[in-house]
């Protein structure tokens, strides 16, 4: 006797096949950028194990010797070690920012099915010989420095290549809240790196690399199966990338009808990447000129503070919760978690802040100017108990992500709607390789700094976190106050003055 189709059969079969395949999309680029954070975040774990506090070990087993690193690994067991811990983050995020300059260059050119995957699959090799180093029992800092900066320029394919899979399949109408929750990639990769590495990081932390590199492997190769790059490919409907609308005719339209959050987070893929291209195609616009699009400027530096402020938690916190909260590598791993749970929760609010007032700017400028507050009580009550380090790390991560999420996914599709850009989709990358780029090199600079200032004290780090989101709101200045002025006219319209 035959069992009665399954019910998820059922109800796939139920769903039209256009959202079936755009379903398929989402889920596989989700767990494509999900699997490269997890592979980026076992350094933070591992920095604890790799010098620990080798004096509450007991006396050296193998000798009778009392020097207090003896379990500490080499090349890091010097008291220069907080400065070569800064030495390997910079090593990635230098070539990550570099290399995210040019690699929507080559995203555009090769079919974006083998970019993704095969980027994985470096990704997932270099990030499994950074953990080898164990098992072949290395000790030279080149090797690790290598590796890391070869990891760096390979990661740069993740995030050109989900954002343009994403915007062949999903048009300009499909936006707002769907992508708030897609852009949790990040921090859910976060968590996961943190949880996966936290497993190994005490008994043999080489584990700790070599299985996030076989994930993001596998992840890349199930891509590389079923990935479809463009609707035509399996005869679905293309999405509407341009069509007229209300708010081409009216430029304030555009803000409240497309809303903040583009499905890509960057929404010139939306045209770039379009399957149709216009008859006449636009022509591109210069590096200058892109740059004096309004609002370019202020959000390119404001991105490059926000991820320096992002990046230094994500490769820091769990040593700052060893060194102060005095926890061991796992539970301070396991701990760290809670930062981007409050990164998930940040993004999504921002979003839909943001998509109900229209005010990008504002709604960043806002929850930059109350992190910095939130930040310094972390720093002196966070640790003053379990369920007070737990509410201070969420706050805390809402705060600092939010902002970042808000403009990584926000700023491409609000360029996208300016008069001098409509409709030209290579203006639209340069656009994007600007912003990512300079945010990028904010995150290489903020975990370099907090290793040259971590062994003044990590009162100083704090203070110079805090600096930067002061920053960083002070750089959109001119941007809210322009939303302000637009809704005061909006108010004033409306009450007939």
């Amino acid at each position: 006797m035959r069992a009665a189709l399954a019910p998820g059969v059922r109800l796939l079969r139920a769903l039209p096949r256009d959202s079936r395949y755009r379903g398929l999309t989402l889920v596989l680029t989700f767990l494509s950028y999900t699997s490269y954070h997890l592979s980026r975040k076992p350094i933070s774990i591992v920095k604890s194990q790799l010098h620990p506090n080798c004096s509450a070990l007991g006396p050296n087993p193998h000798n009778d010797s009392n020097s207090s690193t003896w379990c500490s690994w080499a090349p890091f067991d010097g008291d220069n070690y907080k400065e070569l811990f800064g030495a390997l983050d910079n090593a990635f995020l230098v070539a990550y920012a570099i290399g995210m300059f040019i690699s929507g260059i080559f995203g555009e050119r090769l079919p974006l099915r083998y970019y993704l995957s095969g980027g994985m699959v470096l990704s997932g090799l270099f990030t499994a010989l950074f953990g080898l180093g164990y098992f072949w029992d290395i000790h030279v800092l080149w090797y690790f420095i290598v590796v890391q900066v070869c990891n760096g320029l390979v990661q740069t394919t993740g995030w050109p290549a989900v954002v343009a899979c994403v915007g062949n399949w999903f048009g300009k109408g499909k936006r707002g809240l769907i992508m708030g929750i897609w852009n949790s990639h990040t921090s859910v990769g976060n968590i996961l790196g943190s949880l996966i590495a936290g497993a190994w990081v005490s008994s043999a932390w080489g584990l700790s690399f070599v299985v996030p590199g076989i994930i993001i492997t596998t992840v890349g190769i199930i891509c590389f199966f079923f990935l479809v790059e463009y609707p035509e490919d399996v005869d679905c409907s293309p999405p509407l990338h341009h069509v007229m609308t209300i708010s081409e005719k009216d430029p304030e339209a555009v803000t409240s009808n497309e809303g903040p959050l583009g499905l890509s987070g960057q929404s010139s893929v939306d045209h770039s990447h379009s399957p149709k291209e216009p008859a006449e195609e636009p022509e591109a616009i210069s590096f200058l000129g892109a740059l004096r699009i309004p609002g370019v400027v202020e959000f390119s530096l404001c991105l490059l503070f926000a991820k320096l402020v992002s990046y230094t938690f994500l490769y820091w916190l769990p040593l700052y919760i060893v060194n102060v909260a005095h926890f061991g590598a796992k539970e301070a791993g396991d701990l760290s978690t809670l930062f981007d749970v409050g990164g998930i929760l940040g993004g999504i609010f921002a979003g839909l802040i943001s998509d109900y007032t229209g005010g990008r700017a504002t709604t960043c400028c806002v929850m930059l100017v109350v992190a910095a507050p939130m930040l310094f009580l972390y720093n002196h009550v966070g640790q003053n108990g379990i369920g007070t380090s737990i509410a201070m790390l969420i706050i805390c991560g809402a705060l600092v992500n939010g902002p970042y999420a808000l403009i990584t996914t926000a700023v491409s599709a609000d360029l996208g709607t300016h008069e001098s850009l409509k409709g030209n989709a290579k203006a639209l990358s340069t656009v994007t390789a600007i912003i990512d780029g300079t945010g990028s090199v904010g995150a290489a600079l903020g975990p370099l700094l907090a290793g040259l200032i971590s062994p003044t004290g990590w009162n100083n780090v704090f203070y110079m976190l805090i600096a930067a989101d002061v920053l960083a709101c002070l750089l959109l200045a001119r941007v809210v106050v322009k939303e302000a002025r637009g809704w005061c006219g909006s108010m004033a319209r409306k009450r007939g003055y």
